[in-house]
């Protein structure tokens, strides 16, 4: 379900803790390459955000919300109340209202993947820059369309160039994530990374995944993955499994690789192009007959509780245990 109103416009109480409006400075990269080669000279953009902080006696750990392609909604809302009852920071980010965008459903293209990824370490830069928030325990967690962007924000050939090679998230969380798009170079450096995924999921591909996955840790990184038997696209929703019928798909599609420099590489050419953009793949994709409408969401059983087990698990192993 859309938004009626601007999250940053809402009164919203997590767990007792009053959201804080922040506007994060981040950036409309028009690709991978230009947000890579030229992170400075992006087209600046000022995202939406609430922050909630519980009272403590030292800097907290804090995990950045990032939500898919409906925006911040009632799962990504229950997630958020559930990490600030367990005395976390969370962040919950809109990329959306600034944009005038109500869903990406339909239409991924209405900013670039590269810019969800920019929003995510746009964020981490502001609060790192908070006295009761530890700067070097900020994890992100995306789902959808924003676990692509927590994916591609923990490669480290894409964070150095925007906030340094000594920055990064200490976690990543990627939930039921795209992974059509990756770097041929995925080394993560210090950031822990999970992915969850349902095997019947008809938005991404497990596979994709799988692949992602594995290549990272390949690499020398932390990164591990968990397949949930039975699940759907987001099946950490309390609510029945439907049909989203605008919703355009295409999980078959070939992975679209993503050179050092983020120039991304058409799975029929074969050599970077700097020039290529989202559109272009997803057009390529279509026309060879990988596109199609309606894919299902939703929660069955206990799935809901078998996601925030394994959520909660992850962040106290790589928020707490390891500090």
């Amino acid at each position: 379900m859309e938004r009626s109103t601007r999250y940053r416009d809402d009164h919203v109480v997590y767990a007792g803790v009053t959201g804080e409006n922040l506007a994060i400075a981040s950036a409309a990269p028009r690709n991978h390459h230009q947000a890579v080669t030229d992170p400075n000279g992006c087209e600046p953009v000022t995202i939406d955000a609430k922050l909630f902080v519980p009272e403590a006696d030292q800097p907290l750990p804090a995990v950045i919300v990032v939500p898919g392609s409906l925006g911040v909604g009632p799962n990504h809302e229950q997630h958020a109340e559930t990490l600030v009852a367990e005395g976390y920071a969370v962040c919950v980010v809109d990329p959306f209202g600034p944009r005038a965008v109500s869903s990406t459903v339909a239409d991924q293209t209405h900013y670039s993947f590269a810019a969800s990824s920019f929003d995510v370490l746009a964020t981490l830069r502001e609060l790192r820059q908070r006295p009761e928030i530890d700067a070097e325990r900020i994890a992100a967690q995306g789902h959808s369309r924003g676990g692509s962007a927590v994916t591609i924000a923990a490669c480290r050939r894409f964070a150095d160039p925007i906030v340094g090679p000594d920055v990064g998230l200490a976690a990543a969380y990627a939930v039921y994530p795209w992974c059509g798009q990756q770097f041929l170079d995925p080394s993560i450096g210090t950031t822990s990374v999970r992915a969850i995924i349902g095997d019947l999921d008809e938005w991404c591909s497990v596979q994709q995944v799988q692949a992602q996955v594995h290549a990272m840790r390949a690499a020398g990184g932390d990164a591990s993955i968990r397949i949930v038997r039975g699940a759907h696209h987001s099946f950490d929703r309390d609510e029945d499994v439907y049909t989203i019928e605008e919703a355009s798909v295409a999980p078959s599609a070939p992975t679209t690789m993503l050179a050092d420099d983020g120039s991304m590489i058409m799975p029929h050419v074969g050599e970077p192009d700097p020039d290529l953009v989202d559109r272009d793949v997803f057009v390529a994709a279509v026309a060879a007959g990988f596109g199609r409408r309606g894919a299902a969401i939703g929660g069955s059983g206990d799935q809901p509780d078998l996601f925030r087990a394994d959520m909660l698990d992850f962040y106290a192993r790589t928020l707490r245990d390891a500090h």
